[in-house]
């Protein structure tokens, strides 16, 4: 065999090596995509995404479409490079979205909770929003603090200093002017027994005030609010779910026959927090039909930045959200991105 036919011989064998390398080989990066999109006013398999029962409720019209991303992991060089290059897809670094010190049936289990969560502060924002009477309970607690050696997960909050509490958003209310290291008298039911204890605050991330140190959930008193959606996970569907469930209970129809979707996690007292993803998100909603989009605040300027023809609305909280589709029916001005 004489040189060149040496050389060429060799790179075909090198060829063929990083092919098979290229093919089989996984790389530690995951492609992002726009996923499916969920009418949450909607059936799901013949069954609602959100049901109300013991309540007056009323029909809706349009669309209230909550939105996901899609993830494919385990990627080898090739489908990477053919991720990348496609215009609607986003290749990243695992770690952050599989983290190596999780299993994949932890991130699982984290991403059910987070949904849970959602879920839950979907309901509870939402009675608030309608003054509609909800039981007030523990959810969580956070650890080393006062209210932690106190409370249990499943206790129903009764009274703080003193005022009887209707709604997750009291709590936070009658807390306003206090600060970390005052005590507050709380009164709660766990079972069939009624207790009351003291219970020192501690101090907030984000403020002066006192912080309890638990987390809540409303409960609707008289009736039952279910959201039912199988196979999806994390926080960001609590907006979408909150509007449902407002859009059930309140007479006319919030989307004036509109197809809209949006995004965007939610606390129980209706504050909405920005979300990954929203280019995507946008994306799928545009191609499926939507004119509408409501997005955090906070993803804003990403929104706008990659937006395919959506009408864009502002969002800080859920009763921003209710107003500016009421104006949006009344032809009226609403906040924009």
């Amino acid at each position: 065999m004489n040189r060149r036919t040496w050389t060429v011989a060799s790179a075909a064998m090198l060829a063929l090596a990083l092919g098979v390398l290229g093919a089989t080989l996984p790389v530690p990066m995951v492609a992002l995509g726009p996923g499916p999109t969920y009418d949450t006013l909607g059936d799901i398999e013949g069954d609602p995404v959100v049901t109300v029962e013991g309540q007056p409720s009323y029909p809706t019209s349009g669309q209230l479409n909550m939105t996901t991303v899609s993830v494919t992991d385990r990627l080898t060089m090739f489908a990477a490079l053919g991720f990348w290059a496609a215009s609607d897809s986003q290749v990243v670094p695992r770690e952050p979205i599989f983290p190596s010190d999780m299993s994949l049936d932890e991130i699982q289990q984290q991403n059910t909770a987070q949904f849970s969560s959602s879920e839950a502060n979907a309901e509870a924002a939402a009675l608030a929003e309608l003054h509609i009477p909800a039981t007030v309970v523990v959810s969580a607690l956070v650890p080393d603090t006062p209210a932690a050696a106190v409370l249990q997960p499943g206790d129903e909050l009764l009274a703080v200093a003193q005022q009887p509490m209707d709604s997750v958003r009291e709590v936070s209310d009658v807390l306003t002017t206090t600060q970390p290291g005052d005590v507050v008298t709380v009164q709660f039911r766990r079972g069939a027994e009624v207790q009351e204890r003291d219970i020192a605050l501690v101090a907030r991330p984000d403020g002066a005030q006192g912080l309890l140190g638990v987390v809540l959930g409303g409960v609707l008193r008289d009736g039952d609010i279910r959201i039912s959606l199988g196979g999806v996970g994390g926080p960001s569907a609590g907006l979408m779910f909150s509007l449902a469930v407002v859009d059930k209970l309140t007479p006319g129809e919030l989307t004036g026959g509109r197809f809209v979707a949006g995004t965007g996690a939610i606390d129980a007292g209706g504050t909405v927090t920005p979300i990954n993803g929203i280019p995507f998100k946008m994306r799928r909603a545009h191609d499926e039909g939507a004119t509408v989009f409501l997005v955090p605040d906070a993803n804003c300027a990403e929104a706008v930045e990659t937006n395919p023809g959506l009408q864009l609305i502002r969002v800080n909280a859920l009763h921003d959200a209710v107003l500016a589709l009421e104006a949006l029916n009344a032809g009226q001005p609403v906040p924009s991105c």
